[in-house]
């Protein structure tokens, strides 16, 4: 009986309550970090996703992370109520891209970090990672050449890869698939094609139209929607 009634107040025990003053300085610093990582997603981002939009979500992940962190690291019950109730919610998002996951657990690693009182570390990550982002993102604008994406549909299904790769062959120096969504009643793909000169757009734009003159397709220069 003893054996339990330890084991119950070993659960309820909760130790190293975090000061309400390191608390707001921390709070405010995962806000400062969160805008900050909105920014570096919105100027280096390369989704094909609205970034404004998405990154707005950021700050609300990384307090909310923070402050999950900070009532349930002081209490060993807390913290097991916590995985039960993970387990039982599910999270449904629209993440298409593995940039938008990156940069979400960017996030909710700073929101980790500072709900663990882990400032130092946490900021210091933070710093290096921005810089890999920023010197990633400058060494591609360096680049001459024009990238961009396309984004074809077809009611129909008509697309053929082979042949669609033999008219991209012939402007672009660059052709990638991104993204294939084959649905029951439309096919869309997404490419992402590089050009040498300006030039190649538009012969191929004019081979596209004879390719399909039922497919939709749209350009869209490698800068995100802004």
């Amino acid at each position: 009986m003893n054996k339990i009634e330890t084991f119950e107040q070993f659960m309820a025990t909760t130790k190293g309550n975090l000061g309400i003053n390191d608390f707001l300085i921390n709070i405010v610093i995962a806000a400062a970090l969160s805008f900050a990582l909105s920014w570096v997603y919105v100027k280096y981002g390369r989704s094909l996703s609205n970034r404004k939009q998405f990154a707005a979500n950021f700050i609300m992940i990384t307090l909310t992370t923070m402050i999950i962190i900070s009532i349930v690291k002081s209490s060993l019950a807390l913290s097991l109520g916590l995985v039960g109730a993970l387990s039982i919610v599910r999270f449904r998002t629209a993440v298409k891209e593995p940039e938008e996951l990156a940069y979400m657990f960017l996030s909710i690693a700073i929101g980790l970090g500072l709900g663990a009182s882990q400032t130092q570390v946490t900021v210091l990550g933070f710093a290096f990672v921005i810089i890999i982002i920023v010197i990633r993102g400058l060494i591609k604008k360096s680049d001459k050449s024009s990238n961009f994406f396309i984004t074809m549909r077809s009611t129909e299904k008509k697309i053929k890869l082979d042949e669609l790769k033999g008219i991209l062959a012939g402007h672009c120096s660059k052709a990638e698939i991104r993204r294939i969504d084959d649905q029951e009643t439309i096919v869309e793909i997404v490419l992402l094609v590089e050009f040498d000169k300006p030039e190649g757009i538009q012969g191929l734009r004019d081979d596209l139209r004879n390719f399909d003159p039922t497919i939709n397709f749209s350009i869209m220069e490698n800068k995100g929607l802004i």
